[in-house]
């Protein structure tokens, strides 16, 4: 009949604080985890930050390039493909 008595600590109630503890201990788990998903977010949001800059900084000298190109293609003389017969 002891373990009936509500204030008996052998029983159920012995039962709710382990299970509390394990509540705890997942909470604190997941915690952990989401502060590690987040830092680990954002570490991969600032590298795929720097490559966009690095791509974009490499399209600027790109466009530079070709530019470029086309002023040294316009400044040369014209040469027709087909020369006319003489």
């Amino acid at each position: 009949m002891a373990s009936t008595n509500p204030v008996d600590p052998k029983s159920s109630n012995n039962e709710s604080k382990g299970s509390t503890y394990s509540t705890a201990d997942m909470m604190a788990f997941i915690q952990n985890l989401l502060v590690q998903m987040q830092i680990r977010f954002q570490v991969m949001s600032k590298d795929i930050v720097e490559q966009i800059d690095e791509m974009g900084s490499k399209i600027d000298e790109l466009e530079k390039s070709i530019s470029g190109l086309k002023t040294e293609m316009d400044a040369e003389p014209k040469v027709k493909s087909n020369p006319e017969p003489q």
